[in-house]
């Protein structure tokens, strides 16, 4: 498997799918869950809101994922993931991320995808210390067994969380 770090916009990205950090609901919100709505168009968020909600709007709980088509995006699928919130660490939060990482690539070799992009899963709104978070991504996705997908891609919005990534893949 082929890892990269990427700065700029994951909405822009050719890829199979980008990896939504979305809310319980999956009907849009801030960050990057907002972002990829509204790059998406309005036909993301009907077919989000087509998906069975199983308690109170909950389409996906916390550590698993759902997927949807891209629709204006370049990126031919979106796929969804509920991070967790961090409560300090005690709440199983290592364990639900990792689950989140593990989720999202068992999607994308449902689907036979080639390439897929992550943002930071959980460390906006949701708080998860990026200390902590980064270390988790990079080593879930390089443990992964699957012969696919072939390119993960880490997309980064800003230069610091870039580095924060670079870094992690070069220390293994």
């Amino acid at each position: 498997m082929k890892i990269e770090v990427v700065e700029g916009d994951i909405t822009t990205l050719p890829v199979d799918a980008i990896v939504n950090a979305a809310n319980h609901a999956l009907l849009g919100g801030g960050g990057v869950d907002g972002a990829i709505h509204r790059a998406a168009g309005p036909g993301l968020r009907e077919e989000c809101e087509a998906l069975p909600a199983y308690i109170a709007g909950v389409r996906c709980p916390t550590g698993e994922a759902r997927i949807t088509h891209g629709h204006l995006l370049p990126a031919k699928f979106v796929i969804h993931t509920v991070g967790p919130v961090w409560r300090g660490g005690r709440g199983g939060e290592p364990a639900q991320l990792e689950a989140c990482y593990n989720a999202c690539l068992a999607l994308a070799a449902d689907y036979d995808m080639e390439a897929i992009a992550f943002p930071a899963i959980s460390c906006g709104v949701f708080g998860y210390p990026v200390e902590l978070a980064v270390p988790l991504a990079v080593r879930t996705v390089r443990t992964w067994k699957g012969d696919k997908p072939a390119r993960v891609v880490f997309s980064c919005f800003d230069p610091g969380m870039a580095a924060r990534y670079r870094a992690m893949l070069a220390l293994a």
